[in-house]
């Protein structure tokens, strides 16, 4: 795929595919139906941008937020790749580009949100300006009982049927189930060529804590993490605001974010966080899907996600740059009271209900993991891996004990009590604390009364918090909230199986691990990428898009660690194609340099190239031989054009140069041009 690999390096600025990549371009390029899970971060826009480029026709690309997919037109455009959205956020000046790009056949991308697919003369529209490609971005929002189900997605499916056109569906989010649902609803049923490049994201470092004040938690893992940008996950709209407020009086740069927020206050947020460094949001769910920013250092979940799913698509926003990133995830009873009402009172019919506890079951075992949470986060999407050496369990691995006994009398205290009452009054029988609602019941005369007074009132509510995520016990909704032992527990129960729990061992040393960004740079060149930081930040801000937008963290920490001294070195920097080295290049050379660097256009187009180093003999022959061998003819030279023609195509006989130069000037410097491009081959 020489075109692929040429247009990698000359638009997006890359030497190679990521791993997956270069398969994925192949199958698109090749007409086929595509499924492609990849992880966040792991390059799933360029699968459909690449092979866009290669391709006649335009290319559809349907997306579920306005931000995300004005975010990658911009970036496509900095690339020089035509391309644009029609949203509803678009000016009419914006809107009329777009329609004289498709009109005159030069528009290669074009971005429609899916509510769009439910007006009629949309179709009429795609049919008209010659769509050879559907490209679709977060596929599992087609998923009915998923995360982020968007009803529009599902049109997908009649779009491509009514185009004859293929297909390609790109999503990081996708268990088994869903990724069945996906070729049901968007392929017809008929199997794509499907590709699963993994889930795992090596960079991001996983840690969970039970919460003990979880406020200070949370304002401990931010200040250890001072001045990096981050994302807080809540659970409720009022803590958001009570919490970036606490963050902001800790001399954070923090705000918040909601659904309940207006669009205005919203779309400031999210062009505050895109543009700023440093920017910590505290958030709901509502914050996250579409945010396209790489240089996020850290997510924390003030609150137990939801479901796995939901916890993976969270944390993945960290580190899509490739650098390292951190999670904390803190959860309690309460949590896990919570998620479990939410799924009994929901809507759902009684199978997926029973799906969706299981999804959270995962996500507690995730929790209460006792060894490698890699492992365990992992093989929940059906990947086998070694224990990774760097979670939070593989550094401080946790105490454990054999629980059986103590499990075997909670749930005698349940069952004594009839199922109806929760983990507090549970806790007091056990304990054997003479309360005035213990006595009230009569349950101080139950044999479980003050059987488990190995355990203090914490420790309990460890053992029982463990119980509720291995399922054991779950909230009633129709008792409210009493804890009812599942059918899991009943082999506990008669002693036919055990049970290993942990002890918990709260600290604030997790909280206040060493940052995975100083690993980023030696402190010897820390000085010179804040300065090619602050260079980025002012060109984005005068071109008012986000900064990563001009270059991402990690092409400007490759410049700050190798220092190139010309354009040609500037132009082998990851992430640094033609179209930035025109616009950028010098201006970054000049920081690290600190001097001004020109370079005819034509030759910078060679930037990086081996024939950028073939043009260079070639200008010094023909200075060479200006004015002929002798020094005294008429002066004579070629042009710019002409010589990077020669460098690129390299002609190998004197009728090929003389074809490119005429007559006059392959006679005088034929020969020696002829010699420099022997040298070269």
């Amino acid at each position: 795929m020489e075109n692929a690999a040429t247009l990698l390096r000359d638009v997006f600025g890359f030497d190679d595919f990521r791993p997956g990549q270069g398969e994925i371009v192949e199958a698109v390029v090749r007409d086929e139906n595509v499924l492609a899970i990849m992880p966040t971060g792991g390059g799933k826009s360029l699968c459909f941008q690449l092979p866009a480029l290669m391709r006649e026709g335009v290319t559809v690309v349907i997306s579920p937020l306005i931000a995300l997919m004005r975010d990658q037109v911009r970036g496509l455009r900095e690339a020089g790749v035509s391309a644009g959205a029609l949203t509803s956020g678009n000016t009419p000046e914006e809107s009329d580009a777009i329609w004289a790009g498709l009109e005159a056949g030069t528009l290669k991308l074009l971005y429609l949100a899916p509510e769009r697919l439910a007006s009629g003369g949309t179709l009429t529209m795609l049919r008209r300006i010659g769509v050879s490609l559907i490209a679709v971005d977060e596929a599992h929002c087609v998923s009915q009982w998923g995360h982020d189900f968007r009803p529009d997605y599902l049109r997908i499916g009649e779009l491509r049927g009514a185009l004859g056109v293929p297909l390609a569906a790109f999503t990081a989010t996708a268990d088994a189930e869903t990724q069945d649902e996906i070729v049901t609803r968007l392929f017809g049923g008929e199997e794509p060529a499907r590709f699963l490049r993994g889930f795992d994201r090596p960079n991001i470092h996983l840690a969970f804590q039970p919460k003990d004040g979880p406020r200070r938690q949370i304002l401990d893992f931010a200040d250890a993490r001072r001045g990096q940008c981050g994302i807080v996950y809540c659970g409720t709209r009022a803590k958001t605001e009570t919490l970036a407020q606490a963050l902001r009086e800790a001399g954070h740069e923090a705000i918040h974010y909601h659904g309940g927020m207006e669009a205005e206050d919203r779309r400031i947020v999210e062009a505050r966080f895109a543009r700023e460094d440093g920017l910590i949001v505290v958030a709901t769910v509502a914050f996250g899907m579409g945010v396209d920013k790489p240089d996020i250092r850290w997510v924390a979940h003030a609150d137990l996600p939801k479901s796995i799913e939901a916890y993976y698509q969270e944390i993945g926003r960290a580190g899509r740059d490739g650098g390292p990133a951190e999670t904390l995830t803190l959860f309690g009873a309460d949590d896990i009271r919570l998620r479990r009402a939410q799924i009994d009172e929901g809507l759902a019919p009684p199978e997926r209900r029973v799906a969706d506890h299981g999804r959270l079951n995962a996500l507690l075992g995730l929790a209460e993991a006792l060894a490698c949470r890699r492992v365990t986060l992992l093989g929940y999407f059906g990947e086998r891996t070694e224990p990774c050496g760097h979670c939070d369990l593989c550094q401080s691995p946790v105490e454990t004990f054999d629980g059986s006994e103590a499990v075997r009398k909670a749930l005698s205290a349940a069952l004594r009590t009839g199922e109806w009452f929760g983990a507090g009054h549970l806790i007091d029988i056990l304990m054997g604390n003479e309360t005035d609602k213990v006595r009230m019941k009569g349950h101080d005369q139950l044999p479980t009364f003050g059987v488990g007074r190995e355990f203090d009132k914490r420790g309990w509510q460890a053992v029982f918090r463990q119980m509720m995520g291995h399922d054991l016990f779950r909230p009633d909704p129709d008792r409210h909230g009493a804890l009812r032992m599942t059918e899991a527990a009943r082999p506990l129960l008669r002693g036919e199986e055990s049970i290993t729990l942990r002890r918990d061992t709260i600290t604030r040393a997790q909280a206040r691990r060493r940052p995975a960004i100083k690993a980023m740079v030696s402190d010897e060149d820390a000085p010179l990428l804040s300065a090619l930081k602050a260079k980025r930040r002012a060109l984005a801000e005068a071109a008012s898009v986000p900064a990563y937008i001009i270059f991402s963290d990690r092409t400007l920490i490759e410049m700050a660690e190798t220092r190139p001294q010309s354009l040609d070195e500037m132009a082998r920097i990851s992430g640094v194609g033609a179209k930035k080295l025109e616009r950028y290049g010098a201006e970054f050379l000049a920081v690290i340099t600190g001097e001004a660097h020109e370079m005819h256009p034509t030759r910078r187009k060679l930037a990086g190239r081996a024939a950028g180093d073939v043009y260079d003999r070639l200008l010094e022959v023909q200075s060479d031989l200006a004015r002929g061998q002798c020094g005294t003819e008429k002066p004579l030279s070629c042009s710019a054009s002409q010589l990077a023609k020669l460098a690129s195509s390299r002609p190998s006989v004197p009728e090929e140069l003389e074809r490119l130069l005429g007559e006059k000037r392959a006679e005088r410097f034929g020969a020696a041009f002829l010699d420099v491009l022997r040298e070269a081959s």
